[in-house]
């Protein structure tokens, strides 16, 4: 019988020879394959032109390439910055008014069209007015009957008066006559009262624009029967002209927003559609709450717009831009050329015409445009613009292009509600 278990590590022994010899092989065949890729690449950069790369010089964009890097440059400038706070708002009507009959009845005419614009007293509709006239001619009836009793009563009375001048009749005879006079009166005045209702419910039977504005879609047909104060309105009337806008801002925003408010200065205030590119209407501020919603920390704002060509409608959403200050003649650069390390926001200025150095730098407001410089650079300085992620402090770079400047007329200045600058857009920042 053979043992096999004493011939087992042979075969395993064998095994790891052959991968270790593998093994050999394959770093031999790497070694081999770019070995001589990096000798003709070395070789190739000995034998360029005197202009290119001298062999083992360090990487371009790591500060100590023999090139000059080409680069954009605009010029600092100074200028006004408006900075705008940007919030969402609601348009609302001035009035809105649901038209209602004051009385029951018929709809027997309809005098306006749907979308009309109408003027505060214009006829919108009648009721079938015959009952209301019948009414009235009642009332007037009963008047006119006491009115008769009233003037029989005070004849008498002058009678009795020189009856009782004479002593022919007892004082109570006299102040009995008196008292009918006075209450034939009261029945007068009370006659009088009906008569006027019956003239007030027939001329609401003729249902007139309360305010002027734009009519909605029509709610009821001729024909329909109507009930006083029905739930169902006629037409809905909207005053669009003037209109305002709602919105809130943040309680972090309201200081320089209150202070100018209350100085009495007006602050504008624009409508942008809600894909927030294109102004739809300019308005001022008109009022503010008188206390802030705990549940959100804002203060709810109303924006009057004078609306003329009904650009705004209401319950309309919009992106509101407000005015709330203006910095005069500060120093402005373009804010592709403001730069983010370790120690703060810098930029490239040129230092001469072929080198650059950081300049370290205090912002204040900012947008996808400009920002505004409080300290670090002075007009007339120039930054670069592109090719900043080539460069270190003192490189050597070649201007390309020149002619890019700063806006004279800065863009639109905003802020969010949540602070970080709206891109595309100007947004006040903290320094």
């Amino acid at each position: 019988m053979v043992d096999h278990s004493m011939q087992s590590p042979g075969p395993r022994k064998s095994r790891r020879w052959l991968f270790g010899l593998l093994m050999v092989v394959v770093v031999a065949v790497l070694c081999w394959w770019f070995w001589p890729a990096t000798k003709n690449s070395q070789n190739d950069a000995a034998s360029a032109p005197a202009a290119g790369r001298n062999a083992g010089a360090p990487r371009p964009g790591f500060g100590g390439s023999a090139e000059p890097t080409p680069v954009r440059v605009a010029e600092v400038i100074t200028g006004d910055f408006p900075v705008y706070y940007k919030a969402l708002g609601t348009v609302t009507a001035t009035n809105t008014v649901n038209v209602r009959s004051r009385v029951a009845g018929e709809l027997i005419k309809v005098n306006f069209q749907e979308g009309q614009r109408v003027k505060a007293g214009d006829l919108l509709a009648e009721i079938d007015p015959r009952s209301y006239e019948i009414a009235l001619q009642q009332a007037q009836g009963t008047l006119a009957q006491n009115q008769a009793q009233l003037k029989n009563a005070q004849i008498d009375l002058q009678r009795y008066k020189g009856l009782f001048a004479e002593d022919s009749i007892a004082r109570q005879t006299l102040d009995t006559q008196q008292a009918l006079v006075g209450q034939y009166q009261g029945t007068i005045q009370t006659n009088q009262a009906a008569v006027n209702d019956a003239k007030l419910n027939l001329d609401f039977t003729r249902i007139r624009a309360p305010i002027a504005g734009r009519l909605g879609l029509r709610q009821l047909d001729i024909g329909n029967l109507v009930a006083a104060n029905d739930t169902n309105a006629l037409v809905v009337i909207t005053q669009v002209q003037p209109i305002t806008v709602a919105f809130t801002l943040p309680e972090s925003q309201l200081t320089p927003v209150l202070a100018r408010y209350r100085s009495g200065a007006k602050l504008a205030v624009e409508a942008w559609d809600r894909g927030d590119t294109r102004k739809q209407a300019t308005g001022v501020l008109g009022s503010l709450d008188n206390q802030i919603d705990t549940t959100t920390g804002t203060l709810k704002f109303k924006a009057r717009f004078e609306n003329q060509d009904e650009a705004l409608f209401p319950n309309q959403f919009v992106n509101v831009r407000l005015l709330s200050d203006t910095l005069k003649g500060v120093v402005l650069v373009p804010s592709a050329a403001v730069q983010y390390g370790v120690d703060g926001t810098f930029v490239y200025a040129m230092d001469g015409n072929d080198k650059v150095k950081i300049r370290q730098l205090k912002v204040g407001a900012t947008d996808g445009s400009n920002t505004v410089v409080e300290q670090g650079l002075a007009q007339g300085d120039r930054v670069v613009l592109e090719g900043t992620d080539r460069l270190r402090d003192g490189s050597r770079v070649e201007v390309v292009d020149d002619s890019a400047k700063v806006p004279t007329s800065p863009g639109q200045h905003l802020q969010g509600q949540d602070g970080a600058a709206v891109p595309g857009t100007t947004g006040k920042t903290g320094a």
